[in-house]
């Protein structure tokens, strides 16, 4: 990990991704995001995590995104970055982009272990009120409104 992630001269660098599908019949469909539970921390949050050692933000999102929940996504729209100070008191920024899993939006691929035990879809204003921290309610915000969202 370079030093930058990890916080020495400046603030922890991480990326990550709301991944959001669409679900019900053609008329009545609605969107559903899917949220991580960690228990190290015992949190509800986004997928999310450090850079690697020279990688950018757009790969560190991807990756993170299908390592935490089985999910080979691509990049839909960038929702911009949160602040706040990690466990550590640490400046942590984080990059987010909506994403949409590919081709199908499932967590076939997600195998509970010690850093996500829990994978769950939920429509938005549910995700809201399970998530941890205000930084990752006010994502749910910034995601595109309307019947054909990006």
């Amino acid at each position: 990990m370079s030093p930058k992630a990890k916080g020495a001269d400046g603030p922890v660098e991480a990326a990550g991704g709301v991944v959001r599908r669409r679900v019900g019949r053609p008329g009545r469909r609605h969107v559903e995001v899917v949220l991580i539970h960690r228990p190290r921390y015992d949190d509800w949050s986004f997928p999310k995590g450090k850079l690697d050692d020279g990688e950018g933000f757009e790969a560190a999102a991807l990756r993170e995104v299908e390592e935490e929940t089985g999910l080979a996504c691509r990049l839909v729209a960038d929702l911009g970055e949160t602040r706040y100070a990690d466990r550590r008191g640490r400046e942590k920024v984080v990059r987010y982009w909506l994403m949409e899993a590919d081709p199908a939006p499932e967590a076939v691929g997600f195998v509970p272990n010690q850093e996500v035990d829990e994978v769950r879809w939920l429509r938005p204003a549910e995700a809201a009120t399970l998530l941890t921290y205000p930084h990752d309610r006010t994502l749910l915000d910034r995601l595109p409104r309307g019947r054909r969202p990006p």
